[in-house]
């Protein structure tokens, strides 16, 4: 392979009159590339990307090799890089990754380079998504007034990204209001084909993306690959630097059958992510095919893929077919790019139909779509899927018994265990399809048609991913009959699903709070983990849009929809789900008359404009930041602060104390909220004794460039559970060897004074959720030095590469439970860095407080040579930054 020449793949494609080049994959498979087309689809697309980088010797010959070799045995353990066509980025992610290229510049004029060195060279797309909340719902008003409230919270966050837009390179942003990235990605910026000027050429490429959020993989459902990443390594691919990883196993899903009438998108997605978790398809892609794949309109396709992280795989593809073309031109993309689509895709045996080949896969799963019924998720995790006959039976296992009602200051009703106090539509995962937004809308009028109203202790909201929504269910006449049930549009963006859910009414918040209620929130989000909703909700169930409706009428997750009538209609007559569920005639019909090319064109002609608010906001000119040291929303980050230009030897892990122990499954919303700062929590304490008030603390997700705040906020949710203080919830541990009880923030401070190094460990699967690269900053400035699991989910294992913890894994069998720890073990670590070989195991010692000591071996979740050398840099933006030194 060391002869291979890349550069003799190229051939020329025309497309209506104009000529491109390609570097084709049949013409390498001839050049001496056996058998690759018999690659999955998505590994395909990889190995047209290690031919460009092959010519513009970014990569080897034996890396375009390691995809031939995968063939043999369908996995492979070599590595790797890969540089996507741009970059996407919400602005919970985007503006402290905005902040560390600021702080990063800094540290290059302090060590002596060019401060624009550090310049993003691959497009970078920047949605503000995650900053409106649900203050106002229910009323006509209730959008204009949240976003007017975003703003006026917000204003010195997005004037740092006014900055950043003048002072970086390739950096597009999309003001408030527009959306949710992950919709607009698929209805407006995805192209499935690139193309660009290339000496004198117009080069055609597949499309393709790292985002900075854990949902980008919705995009895997229009045909192109992408996926999530935290901040560090979407930092490092818009700088240009190819992303290493090894060559995964790609799982074949071969769908077959249809959906039964009455089953939802929603209802299959909760399925396949039930089905997946079970298959433990972490950190692999995963390709669907089959002839159910022609029974699934692309949005449900998207839904399907935007679960991807839910199930923790890292892709979940459907290939470019008819129906891709069909919605590319729904949603009025160029009818001379639908043209490259197809041609490009048949030319490169990129293109699915009925007599396409089945890929080679790893393994194959199958899934009957017949056979997935109604259902809901929870009370706790996505893949606590059970049928929709099962959810009160789910609540009660988790909850116990509903006990007695308890009275509501000022109201005339009583609350109970199991009521729902939160029904939202919410969610790019189920706003982007508008089969089950039109079933919502038609449900609705139905209700309202039998004179079923929500009950008076639910609060309603709707909250598309992009205002394209709005305009169909306008012009279709149901916003209406959604408005007379109280799921008003409250704006546009993540919302509830992200825990920006808004106050409840104080009376129930109080009445919860003080009979330690365990109320519910239904939502059709894409994820329900403990304290992200809302503090109010203990019980969160994941459901589709029409179900969110229902159960806002019924007002109790004890209700069994499927059995029990929701309400009693204005006839005195009960009224079951059956009796107002929406006719799939009618949602189709309604969706064909409301719902074309014109829609789109006409909304994202304007998308990047933002309201008159937005555009009245002005950053300031300048290469470098000029930080305010007052500000409690924009402070440098200090992780540049002491850096030299070159790295200091990686040191063993000598005497280090645990800080805090957990079991199976913990998130990253348990390790870094993004919702709202509860009272009386660390963060909380310092933002009072700044003297702001706690109406005006916002969320995490706001204060993410501040670094004081996100570490008090670290292992700080309110539901956390630390195995070192049993039945304690919330950020405690036990100190030792003082023994004495602190938050997790006050310990950490004092093993710092003592210059005490320290672990984490944990149970199975450690980390799954968001791509929340402050679940990583935190820990580190926390000052553990390693994490110590069962095994850990993919983003936040590279997260926690990404800033220099090392990622533990037990030997397979042995856990925190077979060693009897307890949390008052010291742990003696070698250092993993000599020499340059990924995944060492370590001999590490652990002495007990009786003086007896314990070897175990622990591998080095350092999967490949590159995440090595980012971890003796002290982490990847480090190695970024010395590497523009040097050159």
């Amino acid at each position: 392979m060391s002869t291979f020449d890349s550069s003799k793949t190229v051939r020329e494609l025309e497309v209506a009159g104009k000529r491109y080049i390609y570097y084709s994959l049949p013409a390498a498979e001839q050049l001496g590339l056996a058998g690759v087309s018999r690659l999955p689809f998505t590994l395909k697309v990889i190995l047209e990307n290690l031919l460009r980088q092959h010519a513009a010797g970014t990569a080897t010959a034996e890396d375009i090799g390691a995809l031939v070799d995968w063939l043999r045995a369908r996995r492979s353990e070599r590595e790797i890089g890969f540089k996507p066509a741009r970059v996407m980025m919400p602005d919970s992610s985007g503006i402290p990754l905005l902040g560390d290229m600021a702080a990063m510049r800094d540290a290059m004029v302090r060590l002596g380079g060019d401060p624009k060195r550090i310049d993003p060279l691959v497009p970078v797309d920047s949605i503000v998504d995650h900053a409106v909340a649900t203050d106002y719902s229910g009323t006509s008003d209730a959008a204009q007034r949240n976003m007017a409230l975003e703003i006026e919270r917000n204003r010195e966050r997005y004037e740092f990204l006014r900055w950043g837009q003048q002072a970086f390179a390739n950096l597009r942003l999309f003001p408030p209001g527009s959306g949710i990235c992950h919709q607009i990605n698929l209805e407006y910026l995805a192209q499935v084909v690139g193309t660009r000027e290339e000496a004198g050429h117009t080069l055609a490429y597949p499309d393709s993306l790292l985002g900075m959020d854990s949902h980008t993989p919705m995009i895997n459902g229009l045909g192109v690959i992408g996926w999530g990443v935290g901040g560090f390594e979407g930092g490092a691919a818009a700088l240009g630097e190819p992303i290493p990883m090894q060559v995964p196993e790609v799982i074949g899903c071969r769908l077959s059958g249809k959906l039964e009438t009455g089953v939802t998108s929603t209802d299959l997605v909760l399925t396949v992510t039930q089905i997946m978790r079970r298959h433990k398809v972490v950190a692999k892609f995963v390709e669907f095919f089959g002839p159910g794949v022609d029974e699934l309109t692309l949005p449900d396709r998207a839904t399907i893929a935007n679960m991807t992280p839910e199930y923790g795989a890292t892709m979940g593809f459907f290939p470019v077919d008819r129906e891709t073309l069909r919605y590319l031109r729904l949603t009025g993309r160029d009818s001379h790019q639908v043209a490259l689509v197809e041609a490009y895709a048949k030319a490169q045996g990129l293109w699915r139909d009925a007599h396409t080949p089945i890929p080679d896969y790893t393994d194959v799963i199958e899934i009957d779509l017949a056979g997935v019924a109604p259902c809901v998720s929870g009370p706790k995790r996505p893949h606590e899927r059970v049928p929709l006959s099962q959810a009160p039976a789910a609540f009660r296992s988790a909850f116990g018994a509903s006990g007695g009602a308890v009275a509501v200051r000022g109201a005339d009703f009583r609350l109970k265990n199991g009521d729902i106090v939160l029904a939202a539509i919410t969610s790019c995962t189920n706003t982007s399809n508008p089969s089950v937004m039109v079933s919502a809308g038609l449900l609705a009028r139905n209700a309202v048609a039998r004179g079923l109203t929500p009950k008076p202790w639910v609060k309603t909201s709707l909250s598309p991913g992009s205002r394209v929504v709005a305009d169909y269910l306008a012009r279709s006449g149901l916003q209406q009959p959604l408005d007379a049930l109280g799921f008003n549009i409250v704006g546009y963006g993540c919302m509830t699903c992200m825990g920006n859910s808004g106050p409840l009414a104080e009376a129930i918040a109080t009445a919860i709070e003080q009979n330690d209620l365990a109320a519910v929130a239904v939502l059709s989000g894409n994820r329900n983990f403990e304290g992200r909703i809302h503090p109010g909700a203990r019980a969160n169930f994941l459901a589709s849009p029409p179900l969110v409706v229902a159960y806002a009428l019924a007002g109790s997750i004890l209700t069994d929809l499927a059995a029990e009538p929701i309400g009693t209609g204005a006839d005195g007559q009960p009224v079951f789900l059956k009796d107002i569920w929406p006719d799939p005639g009618e949602v189709r019909r309604i969706i064909d008359d409301t719902l074309g090319p014109e829609v789109f064109r006409s909304r994202y002609a304007s998308v990047a404009a933002g309201t008159p608010e937005w555009r009245h906001i002005t950053g300031g000119s300048g290469t470098t930041f000029a930080w305010k040291p007052g500000s409690t929303f924009i402070r440098r980050p200090p992780f540049f602060d002491d850096m030299q230009r070159e790295p200091a030897p990686v040191a063993d892990i000598r005497g280090a104390r645990v800080l805090a122990m957990f079991g199976d499954m913990l998130t990253t919303d348990h390790i870094s909220p993004i919702g709202a700062i509860s009272p009386g929590t660390p963060a909380a304490k310092y933002l009072e004794s700044l003297g702001i008030e706690p109406e005006d603390f916002v969320s995490y997700a706001a204060r993410r460039l501040n670094h004081d705040v996100m570490i008090r906020g670290t292992f700080a949710n309110i539901r956390i559970r630390n195995e070192m203080v049993p039945g304690v919830e919330g950020s405690a541990t036990r100190h030792w060897p003082s023994g004495d009880t602190l938050s997790i923030f006050d310990a950490a401070e004092r093993y710092r004074r003592d210059k005490v190094p320290l672990v984490v460990v944990g149970g199975a699967a450690y980390g799954p959720g968001s791509s929340r690269d402050w679940a990583g900053k935190g820990t580190r400035l926390l000052g553990v030095c390693a994490v110590i699991a069962e095994s850990f989910e993919r983003i936040h294992r590279s997260n926690l590469v990404g800033m220099g913890v090392l990622p533990l894994q037990f030997a397979p069998g042995v856990t925190r439970k077979t060693l009897a720890l307890d949390g008052s073990e010291i742990f003696d670590i070698p250092n993993p860095a000599v020499g340059s070989a990924p995944r060492q195991e370590l001999e590490c010692t652990v002495t007990r407080r009786d003086g007896s000591q314990t070897t175990i071996t622990l591998l080095a979740r350092l999967d490949t040579r590159q995440e090595v050398e980012y971890y003796r840099h002290g982490g990847i933006l480090h190695y970024v930054l010395r590497s523009r030194l040097r050159s």
